[in-house]
């Protein structure tokens, strides 16, 4: 990386990858309240739901719009003064589905499930990142680097800090991620990923996760680790923001877990998602008729969440 590199290439480079992955890619200023493309009426909106209406009709042809609405409505009303509590539930919406009663054209019930997200086929999903995402809530002006968007719910914030800064490190990115939990918390009811970098250095965590519990991504396809030519935040992105992965991701490898009377957020490893995922793969090979019926061996060094791989 060049020494002379900022915030703003910094930027630039993040909304360059995530467009070489197939992402729209939209400056915040562009659709903020008001303006000719605004997608938003209000700064402390932070779901942009004519793309999340959209996309909820397309994905769910049978349901009819009361249906869709009704959905909308859930996933947008909090029920609890706890943002891990409300994140928990919004996960549920997310990965099981949102259950509507709706007629059907027969004027017969219907209980049904209405889906936010396509997880077969990624590319049936609207995927956007959005760079300087201000938003306004409780008369707190904040603005994250870049937003994640798929289907209109910012399920990713990406925070960076200035390269060139020696006190701007990857540590600062995660205090203004707490800052921003705590005065913007509408945002991270949707949270998934957190990813933070000082353009050396990238890290990925939950939304609870300490310090510790930011940890580095060190592979992309998950064959091999990456080489050390490419800097951690291009493969933190690639490795992790890939459609596909991503939604695997969010899937199946994000657990609730109670702790001392609080709710703990984990998210897999890098290690931990790529073995689970090759396991399967082998175990579904191995039991095929004409397979060898041995599966093979997962293994994991002291301490690298052994516990946590058999959950996922």
């Amino acid at each position: 990386m060049s020494s002379t590199i900022t915030e703003t290439a910094l930027e630039e480079s993040t909304l360059s990858w995530l467009e070489g992955m197939g992402y729209e890619v939209i400056q915040g200023p562009t659709i903020a309240p008001g303006e000719a493309y605004a997608e938003r009426g209000e700064w402390s909106d932070v779901v942009l739901r004519n793309r999340l209406f959209e996309a909820l009709s397309r994905l769910n042809p049978e349901a009819p719009a009361q249906a869709i609405d009704e959905a909308i409505r859930k996933v947008l009303v909090t029920s609890s003064p706890s943002l891990i509590e409300n994140n928990h539930q919004f996960h549920r919406f997310l990965v099981d589905g949102v259950d509507v009663e709706y007629q059907n054209r027969e004027g017969r019930n219907v209980h049904d499930k209405v889906w936010l997200v396509d997880f077969e086929e990624p590319e049936n999903n609207d995927w956007l990142a959005v760079n300087q995402f201000t938003v306004i809530e409780n008369n707190r002006n904040r603005r994250p680097d870049v937003v994640i968007f798929v289907n209109g719910l910012p399920l990713g914030v990406i925070e960076l800090k200035n390269p060139t800064d020696e006190k701007a490190t990857i540590w600062a990115a995660f205090n203004q991620i707490q800052t921003y939990k705590n005065q913007i918390p509408s945002l991270f009811t949707f949270n998934e990923v957190l990813v933070i970098s000082d353009g050396m250095t990238a890290r990925i965590g939950s939304l609870t996760a300490n310090k510790e519990r930011f940890m580095p991504w060190r592979t992309i396809e998950g064959e091999e680790l990456a080489p050390k030519t490419l800097l951690e935040l291009e493969v933190l992105l690639r490795g992790v923001f890939d459609k596909g992965r991503f939604l695997d991701l969010i899937r199946h490898f994000v657990v609730f877990e109670a702790d001392g009377g609080k709710t703990i957020k984990k998210l897999a490893g890098y290690h931990q998602f790529h073995a689970v995922r090759s396991a399967v793969r082998e175990t579904v090979e191995a039991a095929r008729e004409e397979g060898d019926q041995r599966a093979g061996v997962v293994w994991h060094t002291q301490g690298s969440g052994k516990s946590l791989t058999m959950v996922f």
